[in-house]
């Protein structure tokens, strides 16, 4: 059993208060595409790599964070905070963004090269908040389930509201926007041996000891592979990176059994109980979804949980 999680020293029960709403509705894209981890581990990674592009937050993270000396407790921790954002009750999660809001506050010096940065700042708040949508969603539609243009889209407009609750003051609304953003930044954008070193990280497999090293070495080598090319070559990240068939093979099969495994005690479940839904209701088919969340508006107890 999982239970409550924990972020900044508060306790965050998925599973209550029931009724209280999450700050995504569960008919969102989000909602569908959290619940894998095999999208969240390849995404989130492709996030960081994007991130690690600019030297700012480079430094930013490197220099005022755990993440040196524990990255893998690092990204579990951003992880949860990402899951809290989505299922966890409106009123945890707004507590959680405003704990990380005032670390950010804190957060502030120079780059190696001079330049001076703070956390704060809106545009890197902008670009670390769509690099996460970015590498969510490219990871699911690679890995697991293809979407489609509009649901990709949604999703990005999805993600809009939460970001403005971290301090981002611009969000884009479909991959298009997405690349005319990195565009603008991508003058900036340099290679940095901490690239390589949390690429090693996350293929050395610390992160989870338990799974069998090669499948983290596919996930590295995943997360490489949703980078747009310019962005690959600045980040001098050669053929040593790339994903082979069979990774990737392997990658998709695990993606594609992780949908159809509903555990009770995973934020997804936990926080579908909480709004009256059967535990595994993010697992079903889409028009059984729909019935049992118009059964739930309705008042009427879905059954099955």
């Amino acid at each position: 059993m999982i239970g409550p999680s924990s972020y900044l020293g508060w306790k965050i029960d998925f599973a209550h208060p029931p009724g209280e709403p999450a700050l995504l509705d569960p008919a969102s894209i989000h909602w569908r595409v959290y619940k894998n981890p095999i999208a969240l581990a390849v995404g989130g990674v492709a996030a960081v790599l994007l991130e690690f592009a600019e030297p700012r937050i480079r430094s930013g993270v490197w220099d005022h964070s755990t993440f040196k000396a524990d990255p893998i407790g690092r990204a579990k921790r951003t992880g949860t905070a990402a899951l809290i954002g989505v299922y966890g009750p409106a009123s945890a999660a707004r507590r959680v963004i405003q704990g990380v809001t005032h670390m950010h506050a804190r957060v502030s010096g120079e780059t190696p090269g001079g330049e001076a940065y703070r956390a704060l700042d809106p545009n890197l708040l902008n670009w670390v908040a769509a690099t996460a949508v970015y590498g969510f969603v490219t990871a699911y539609d690679r890995f697991v389930e293809p979407l489609s243009h509009d649901e990709k889209s949604r999703f990005y407009e999805e993600a809009a509201p939460v970001s403005h609750l971290y301090g981002a003051t611009a969000s884009p609304n479909s991959e298009t926007e997405f690349m005319a953003m990195l565009q603008a930044l991508a003058p900036r954008f340099e290679p940095h041996p901490i690239v390589d070193e949390f690429l090693a990280i996350i293929a050395s497999g610390r992160a989870a000891p338990a799974v069998p090293k090669p499948l983290h070495r596919a996930l590295a080598r995943a997360a490489v592979s949703l980078l747009p090319p310019t962005v690959r070559r600045t980040l001098a990240l050669g053929r040593e990176h790339d994903l082979s068939v069979a990774e990737g093979l392997a990658l998709k099969t695990a993606g594609r059994l992780a949908e159809r495994i509903a555990i009770r005690s995973s934020p997804p479940c936990q926080a579908s109980l909480r709004l009256g839904l059967p535990h595994d209701f993010l697992y079903r088919g889409e028009a059984e979804r729909r019935r049992l969340l118009a059964a739930s508006r309705a008042g009427v107890t879905a059954g099955g949980k």
